[in-house]
């Protein structure tokens, strides 16, 4: 990977933990997610969502990019 898109990847992780504080998602939360992650889930090459209840995560192609509350609107095809 070159320096740049190291620069991303590292960026995308620090938003990801940031969302996950404002947004409260709890160790439950996480472990749910694991689980699904942990599934080697498909998702489309385009933006893509998984709503847990609790939060729904969004992202494009194989990369999570944010986390939503419940109630916010994700774009995207629903998984």
């Amino acid at each position: 990977m070159s320096n740049a898109a190291d620069r991303e990847v590292a960026a995308v992780r620090a938003h990801l933990v940031e969302r996950m504080h404002d947004r409260n998602i709890s160790i439950n939360d996480l472990d749910q997610l694991r689980l699904w992650m942990e599934s080697k889930p498909d998702v489309p090459e385009g933006p893509w969502y998984k709503n847990f209840d609790s939060f729904k995560l969004c992202g494009e192609g194989r990369y999570p990019k944010t986390f939503l509350l419940p109630n916010q609107l994700a774009r995207g095809q629903e998984l």
